[in-house]
């Protein structure tokens, strides 16, 4: 069988302020490989929070270890009024709009955009990512490319922005796309903008929204881009199958929330993970014949994943009192509280003591396959 030439590939989903997991596991990748210069992806592929790390990383690929411990050194000093405007002013200003707006059906007041600004996000990512170096490190062969996801209000479809010094054309697929653009701020604040949460982000005269929604094949991005193999770091813990829940109440809001947004994070990532494995079977029976699609041969990927080995949700719930008052307030008022295990606040919970937390499960768990990773990066 012909050879192809290796590519390895990094795939970040989404998980907002669970994305913190993502850095320790890369921080125990730069060790695992003697923290040295060269960075061991070719492609790198992210989605929502995942987008903003693969952002971070890129810009500074050239040197991987370093890039890894500034990424760190951002999640750290994440506090809640870095990512979305907390002042009791502004929250309480925001909940009257929402309240006179559904009292009057709009009549009243225009429609609010969003729940919470992340204005503060956008001046600190544009202020820690140099999108120019993105550019850079491409077209010097540093990085293959870098892909960020969005999902497109108006052509209901999953939009992959692609940048790539290789000769990759664009694509249309049902429910999906790829364009090669450069990638900047509103590219990236387009594929955080959670639904209803954050505001949507305009590009070209389309409004974008969070990369997660419709992203049925999160896979497919990074390999279209020449990966080979795909390393996945998933912000969903891996014992979230067995958990139980009572049944005995109702579902309030911040339930259907997190349940909400788990769906929108993780559930295409394992279905993805699931057709990968029936191709790569199908590939496998035919070792002796080449396997081909209307365009192209195809290939076997391997993948590993590492996902949390502890439940997310209690360590948020142990962080809770950390929040500012006014987004503490905001909060009770949809059913999240420490003493309520809502996955919602683990997605939206953006404080220090809660990234230092997760970076460190992230390290301990990469560091625990640490044979493994080293073998497959190699591999």
């Amino acid at each position: 069988m012909e050879s192809f030439e290796q590519r390895t590939g990094l795939v970040l989903p989404g998980g907002g302020a669970r994305g913190a997991y993502q850095v320790g596991v890369l921080k125990a990748i730069s060790d695992i490989q003697g923290r040295v210069n060269r960075s061991p992806f070719s492609v790198i592929s992210g989605t929502s929070a995942g987008a903003i790390n693969a952002s971070m990383i890129s810009s500074r690929i050239e040197d991987f270890h370093q890039s890894i411990l500034s990424l760190e050194d951002v999640w750290i000093n994440f506090s809640t009024d870095r990512i979305y405007k907390t002042e009791k002013l502004f929250m309480l200003k925001q909940s009257l709009h929402w309240l006179l707006t559904l009292i009057s059906g709009g009549v009243l007041t225009k429609n609010p955009r969003s729940l919470l600004d992340n204005q503060p996000l956008r001046d600190l990512l544009e202020e820690t990512i140099d999108f120019d170096s993105i550019e850079k490190n491409i077209s010097s062969g540093v990085l293959d490319a870098l892909i960020i996801t969005a999902a497109s209000y108006e052509k209901k479809q999953s939009v992959s922005f692609f940048s790539t010094s290789n000769d990759v054309d664009n694509w249309k697929k049902v429910g999906r796309s790829g364009r090669q653009s450069q990638i900047d701020i509103d590219t990236l604040m387009a594929s955080v903008a959670l639904p209803l949460i954050f505001p949507a982000v305009m590009i070209n005269g389309h409004y974008y929204g969070d990369g997660a929604m419709r992203q049925e094949t999160p896979l497919s991005p990074a390999i279209r881009l020449g990966a080979t193999n795909l390393l996945i770091i998933s912000t969903e813990s891996s014992g979230d199958d067995s958990k139980q829940q009572s049944g005995m109440e109702y579902p309030n809001i911040s339930e259907i929330g997190g349940y909400i947004l788990d769906g929108l994070f993780s559930g295409s990532l394992y279905s993805d993970l699931e057709r990968l494995d029936r191709i790569n079977q199908v590939i496998a029976q035919n070792d002796k014949q080449k396997v081909y699609t209307k365009t192209k041969e195809m290939r076997q990927i391997d993948y590993l994943v590492i996902s949390p080995s502890k439940d997310i949700n209690q360590i948020a719930m142990s962080c809770y009192d950390d929040l500012p008052l006014s987004i503490r307030t905001l909060f009770s008022g949809i059913g999240i509280n420490k003493d309520n295990d809502s996955e919602l606040l683990s997605f939206l919970l953006f404080e220090s003591r809660f990234s230092k937390y997760l970076i460190e499960l992230g390290f301990q768990d990469a560091m625990r396959r640490k044979e493994e990773i080293g073998s497959f990066l190699i591999s």
